[in-house]
C-alpha cells in the first residue's frame, strides 16, 4: 500500500480487497509489468436535487421593546426600587418622587370643586324661585337673565374644578415612576436625593425587552432585484409555506440554537448605502443576544428543484481566473470542462452550466494526475468490476475501486487500492 493513496485505510482491509480483486482477475502469463508512479482517481456521479438557497448578511440586535423613563413632575427622589441589570415587570414602582406638594395640591382642587358645588347649589334655588316670579311680573326681566347667568357660570366653575381634582390626581400619581413594560432594567442616571424637573431630556433609566428579539439586517438592493426576478422566472420557488426561516451565526462563530423568522422588509432603500433593512425575529428566553450584538444572519431565499452541486474540491481555476473541472469522457479519456458556478452552498459549487446529470465528475486526485494535452491517458477498460464496485483508476496496474457516499454536507469516498496482477488490465 503506497502512501499517497486517496484515503487512509486499515492494513488489513486492503489485504481483504487485494486478496479478493486478484482472486476474480487472475493473473495470465505474459502480462505487461506493473507500472508505478501514476496515482489513483475518486469520481462521482452528477445529479439534480433540490437545494435550498440562502444568504448571509451581517446585522446587530435589537430590543424588541424599548422603554426609557422620564419624570413627568419634578420634585426630589425620594427612594428608587429596583436592582441595576435586573428584570422589572410591568407596573413595578422605579422611582418614588416627594409627593408632599402633590398631596396638598390634590386637597386644594378638591375644596375648590366643593365650594363650586355648594355656589351651583345656591344659584339653582335661586334661579327656581325667580322663575316663578316672573311669570306674575314680580320681578324685571333683567333679574331673571342675571339669575340664569349665575346658574351656569356656577355650573362652569364645578365642572373646572373637577378637571383641576383630576389633574392633581394625575399629578400626585406621576410621583411614583412605574414600569411601563416588563424586561431587563439598566444602570440609573439618579441616586435618592436628586431633584428631577418634569419631561427632562436625561432618561432616568431605560428598561428593554429582550425575549424575543430583534435582529436587523441589511441586505443590497440589487441582491433582492436578482431574487424577486429569480421568483418570477420560476428559477426558484419559495422555501416553506411561511415567513421565512433565518438562523444566526455569533461573532465567536458559534450557531445561535434558536431559530427565527423574517417579520418584515422594509419598503424603502438607503439612498447612501443603496441597501434595504430586514428584520428578523428569534426567542431569546435565557437572554443570550444582548441589544448591539453583531451577528449574521442566515436567511433562506428559496429553492432549486434542479440544482446540480459539486464539491469544492473537484473545482479549479484556469488562468483566466474561470472555474474548470475534469469529468470523464465516453472514450474513458480525462475532459476539462469550464463551469458557469453560482454561489457557494456548504463545501459545494452550485453549478449552473458546464456539467450534466449523469457525467463522471473527478473529484480525487486530480492535482496529481498526469495531464498532457492531446494524449490523455485512457482508463480502464469498461466491464472489470469486481462485486459490484465501480472502478474509477488512471492506472493500468492499479485501480481505485470505491463507492461514493454523501454524509450531511460532506463528500466521502471510500477506496480500497489494490494492486492487480499483469494482464489484469490492458496496457494504455
Amino acid at each position: 500500500m503506497r502512501s499517497h493513496a486517496s484515503f487512509r485505510l486499515s492494513l488489513l482491509a486492503v489485504a481483504v480487497a487485494a486478496t479478493a480483486l486478484l482472486s476474480a482477475c487472475g493473473s495470465p502469463p505474459g502480462g505487461p509489468p506493473p507500472q508505478e508512479g501514476t496515482p489513483e482517481m475518486g469520481v462521482l456521479t452528477v445529479k439534480q436535487q433540490p437545494v435550498t438557497l440562502t444568504t448571509e448578511l451581517p446585522g446587530r440586535t435589537v430590543p424588541y421593546l424599548i422603554a426609557e423613563i422620564r419624570p413627568q413632575v419634578g420634585g426630589i427622589i425620594q427612594s428608587r426600587q429596583f436592582t441595576e441589570g435586573g428584570d422589572v415587570r410591568a407596573g413595578q414602582t422605579l422611582y418614588q418622587i416627594d409627593p408632599a406638594q402633590y398631596r396638598a395640591s390634590n386637597a386644594s382642587a378638591q375644596a375648590t370643586l366643593a365650594k363650586a358645588e355648594a355656589t351651583l347649589r345656591t344659584a339653582q334655588l335661586k334661579a327656581e324661585r325667580y322663575k316663578e316670579l316672573a311669570q306674575i311680573k314680580a320681578i324685571s326681566q333683567q333679574e331673571g337673565d342675571d339669575t340664569d347667568a349665575a346658574l351656569g357660570q356656577a355650573k362652569a366653575d364645578v365642572a373646572a374644578g373637577k378637571a383641576s381634582v383630576e389633574t392633581a390626581r394625575i399629578n400626585l400619581a406621576f410621583a411614583r415612576l412605574d414600569a411601563p413594560i416588563s424586561g431587563r432594567i439598566g444602570r440609573s442616571s439618579v441616586t435618592p436625593g436628586a431633584l428631577v424637573t418634569a419631561n427632562q431630556a436625561t432618561a432616568l433609566t431605560t428598561i428593554q425587552q429582550l425575549d424575543p428579539i430583534y435582529i436587523d439586517v441589511t441586505q443590497p438592493s440589487s441582491a433582492v432585484l436578482r431574487l424577486r426576478q429569480a421568483m418570477a422566472r420560476g428559477d426558484l420557488e419559495q422555501a416553506g409555506d411561511g415567513a421565512a426561516k433565518v438562523s444566526l451565526r455569533l461573532e465567536d462563530g458559534s450557531t445561535y440554537p434558536l431559530q427565527g423568522h423574517l417579520a418584515f422588509s422594509d419598503v424603502t432603500v438607503d439612498q447612501n448605502t443603496g441597501s434595504i433593512t430586514l428584520r428578523a425575529v428569534f426567542p431569546n428566553p435565557n437572554a443570550e443576544l444582548l441589544p448591539g450584538m453583531y451577528v449574521r444572519a442566515v436567511l433562506q431565499e428559496g429553492v432549486k428543484e434542479q440544482g446540480v452541486l459539486v464539491p469544492q474540491q473537484a473545482v479549479s481555476r484556469n488562468g483566466a481566473g474561470k472555474p474548470t473541472a475534469f469529468v470523464v469522457g465516453a472514450d474513458h479519456k480525462l475532459q476539462l470542462r469550464v463551469l458557469d458556478t453560482d454561489r457557494e452552498v456548504g463545501d459545494q459549487w452550485l453549478v449552473r452550466s458546464g456539467l450534466t446529470p449523469g457525467d463522471q465528475l473527478v473529484v480525487e486526485g486530480v492535482s496529481r494526475a498526469r495531464w498532457h494535452r492531446g494524449q490523455d491517458r485512457a482508463m480502464a477498460a469498461q466491464g472489470h468490476t469486481r462485486r459490484r464496485q465501480s472502478c474509477r483508476s488512471f492506472r493500468p496496474d492499479r485501480t481505485a475501486c470505491g463507492q461514493l457516499r454523501r454524509d450531511h454536507t460532506s463528500w466521502h469516498v471510500s477506496l480500497s487500492i489494490v494492486r492487480s496482477s499483469p494482464g489484469c488490465w490492458p496496457s494504455s
